[in-house]
């Protein structure tokens, strides 16, 4: 079959190539006489070619001709696949193909054509183009454009749908019938998807239900045009259903069941009920609500926007006291279901709900906040405003007791008590304080009699009345003053006053003067200030330069009070403009408060009385050192004596006049317990000897040997016990210095800075006076 084709195309190659070669015959012998060279042509047909030729190579392409009669004509070809692909007979100018050819890969080739002398190489003829084209045979399987593709598509969604759309690409040439031509057949899934012939996908049923199956894997075919037979290729379709609100919540348990202690907070947390929903969570919108029991009022039931449970608060103080357990049935539903693909099942879910309140210690509560009283100051026989009062709301009714705990302004102006009247201990002052400000805390009295922890607070607000006890008082100007010579009328100063009190609603203040003979005069101005003018005019400095001028206010109040009070006018020098030109100098006026006075006479009081201590303690230290002392004080003092001292004669250590008095009055020392150690005298007569002393010393010796308890006194029991007069007499040291003695005591140089005084004092003698 190829090789008729190639025939066919052959002659009508060489048919066309006469044909023109005796056109140009005709030509050439008609204008033979005007032109003297002819032009020559390239004959040829567009070659084309079979693509995958089941035949041995070379396959011939077609013949490339020239008008060029030469017998030393050489034909060539040029190009990209030239000599590799395709090459040329060199005489025949036929062109053969050496490859098997593939249009899919590449459809047509552009090759050029020369003729040349073979002798010198010279073109013959222009270079000439020309195209060889391939042509298709079906060889090639349609290819899905990926393995694996995705769509989407609602649930319950009607038949005839459309979910997806696949593609699959033949190579071969589309221009050819039935070569490019793709048919699509679902072989996986066809019970519920169908393919169209462009690859669209539909659904053929209307119960795709998410919740049953929400995804579907299908495989598509992939084939030639219909009716052709041949291989096919195929590809996976994963088809998800996306969700619509089409279910109803359910309840995962038919009651629930909480415990809230009773003092939990308004909006806290009571407890969750928890639903499923087999949608999708933004298809969930789940409202609940009360079906039966009155308690709408108690409790509220919130849904949780990202689980969808139901949180249940209280929507206001719970009382295990009065109602100690709730229960009520709530509904859940979704009012957004879809209905065109509601389900057999119920549009609603019921459950029951039991609240069960714990009682807790709750502080006590008082049976009205804030509390509030009046009353007139300084009434001295109001003594009890009113009281508070709370109780235990537990079943407990434990009594219950009240503290202040804080007060403003602060002092001991209001009490209360434990049962909670509020009382005055002294009148109250309004001047000081309009009102007054109390906390009052209430605890439970346990039943050991201890206060609990727990406490509640109550305010207590005290108005205290005004009571017109205050007389006005003038505002004084800065220093008034008026010119010698002002005419009568003159205006001196505007005064006004203050009073401490609320304003009589009676009217203003009145102004007057304590005595009309003056050259002053008052005129009211009706807004509690009043003018002092001149009256006579013409003041006499010569005679006073200041005036005090008495003035009296009264507050119009009940009862009625007033004050007088002493206005100071300077009378000074002025021009003729009526300016000052001069004014002495008022003394100025110091004044002690009430206050002051107190406290300075406490501190002269305290000043007196510390004097007259200090002179009683002084003379009663003189009567204990008379001669009423007992022996025991007497051999006490002889004890507490442990200071070495100047020896005998030494009498400003300690009262001489002790011992003689004792010596006088013939008084014998008793062995009497001394807080320092026991000294005790050996018996018989004392007589002076080295004998008495020694055995005294190794009788010390012996009771601070055996006594363990005892405390090292032995030098002290020495001091203790006087003795007689010594024969080597005074063991003063004082008078050594200066003593016909013939030691020499210079070796005291050589013991070093710390015998130096001694050295000094017991050396040669120095050539001036030493001086301590």
């Amino acid at each position: 079959m190829d090789y008729i084709i190639l025939l066919h195309s052959l002659f009508f190659t060489l048919a066309f190539a006469d044909k023109e070669s005796q056109k140009k015959t005709q030509n050439l012998s008609s204008n033979k006489a005007s032109h003297k060279r002819l032009k020559r042509d390239w004959i040829w047909n567009q070659m084309h070619i079979k693509e995958e030729i089941d035949a041995p190579l070379p396959h011939h392409v077609g013949k490339i001709t020239s008008s060029v009669r030469n017998n030393n004509a050489k034909y060539i070809i040029e190009g990209e696949y030239a000599n590799t692909i395709f090459k040329v007979e060199e005489t025949s100018g036929d062109v053969y193909a050496f490859e098997r050819l593939d249009r899919e890969k590449k459809a047509e080739y552009e090759l050029t054509a020369l003729i040349i002398d073979r002798r010198n190489n010279q073109s013959l003829e222009p270079p000439s183009k020309f195209i060889i084209k391939v042509y298709d045979i079906n060889d090639n399987v349609p290819v899905f454009v990926q393995k694996v593709f995705n769509g989407s598509v609602p649930e319950m969604s009607p038949v005839g749908t459309s979910v997806t759309k696949v593609t699959a690409v033949d190579a071969d040439d589309p221009t050819v019938s039935g070569h490019a031509t793709v048919s699509y057949q679902v072989i996986k899934g066809d019970e519920y998807f169908t393919i169209d012939d462009s690859g669209v996908i539909f659904t053929t049923r209307p119960d795709l239900d998410r919740e049953t199956q929400s995804t579907y894997e299908i495989i598509v075919k992939a084939k030639d045009a219909p009716g052709t037979s041949g291989d096919s290729s195929t590809a996976t379709v994963v088809i998800t259903l996306s969700d619509i609100n089409d279910n109803f919540p359910v309840f995962k348990h038919s009651s629930f069941h909480f415990k809230v202690p009773e003092n939990i907070s308004v909006g806290g947390e009571v407890g969750r009920v928890k639903v499923e929903d087999v949608d999708e969570p933004q298809h969930r919108n789940t409202k609940y609500s009360f079906v039966r029991g009155d308690y709408r009022d108690t409790f509220e039931i919130v849904a949780n926007p990202y689980t969808n449970e139901g949180i249940i608060r209280p929507k206001k103080p719970l009382d295990f006291e009065k109602v100690a357990e709730y229960r009520f049935d709530i509904e859940a539903t979704d009012p957004t279901v879809d209905l065109r693909y509601f389900k057999s099942g119920g549009s609603r879910s019921i459950s029951t709900v039991t609240i069960e309140v714990t009682d807790v210690d709750e502080p006590p509560v008082f049976t009205k906040l804030p509390y509030e009283f009046k009353v007139m100051e300084n009434d001295a026989e109001v003594r009890t405003l009113g009281s508070v009062w709370a109780h235990d709301p537990d079943a407990a009714k434990r009594k219950i007791r009240f503290i202040r705990r804080k007060a403003s302004p602060n002092g001991d102006y209001i009490r209360v008590s434990d049962t909670g009247i509020i009382q005055l201990p002294k009148p109250l002052d309004r001047e000081f304080s309009s009102s007054y400000n109390i906390t009052v805390a209430a605890q439970e009295v346990l039943e050991d009699g201890r206060l609990s922890d727990r406490e509640s607070h109550a305010h207590v607000h005290v108005i205290v009345g005004d009571e017109n006890d205050n007389a006005p008082e003038l505002v004084y100007p800065e220093e008034p003053r008026v010119c010698e010579n002002a005419a009568p009328g003159k205006v001196i100063v505007r005064i006004s006053a203050t009073d401490k009190d609320e304003l009589s609603p009676r009217g203003f203040f009145k102004f007057s003067l304590a005595t009309e003979d003056s050259n002053f005069s008052l005129i009211e101005n009706y807004d509690n200030t009043a003018n002092i003018t001149v009256k006579y005019g013409q003041f006499n400095r010569e005679l006073a330069k200041i005036h005090y001028l008495p003035v009296i206010i009264s507050d119009n109040g009940v009862p009625e009070l007033s004050s007088t009070n002493t206005l100071v006018i300077s009378v000074c020098k002025c021009n003729e403009k009526g300016n000052f030109t001069f004014c002495e100098e008022r003394a100025k006026q110091v004044g002690v408060s009430i206050q002051a006075l107190v406290a300075i006479f406490i501190c002269i009081f305290t000043i007196i009385v510390l004097a007259m201590l200090l002179l009683l303690r002084k003379r009663h230290k003189k009567d204990l050192s008379g001669l009423g002392r007992s022996v025991a004080e007497i051999h006490e003092q002889l004890v507490r004596y442990d200071e070495e001292g100047g020896g005998e004669m030494d009498t400003t250590s300690y009262d001489v006049s002790v011992l003689n008095s004792v010596r006088k009055n013939g008084v014998k020392a008793e062995a009497a317990p001394s807080p320092y150690a026991q000294v005790q005298k050996p018996p018989g007569t004392i007589t002076s000897g080295a004998g008495e002393m020694e055995s005294m010393i190794e009788e010390k010796k012996s009771e601070a040997d055996n006594d363990r308890d005892l405390l090292p006194y032995d030098t002290l029991h020495i001091y203790g016990y006087e003795g007689a007069e010594s024969i080597a007499e005074s063991l003063s040291s004082l008078q050594s210095g200066s003593s016909d003695s013939d030691v020499d005591y210079d070796f005291l140089n050589d013991w070093g800075p710390r015998f130096k005084m001694l050295a000094e004092l017991y050396g040669s003698e120095p050539s001036e006076d030493f001086v301590y």
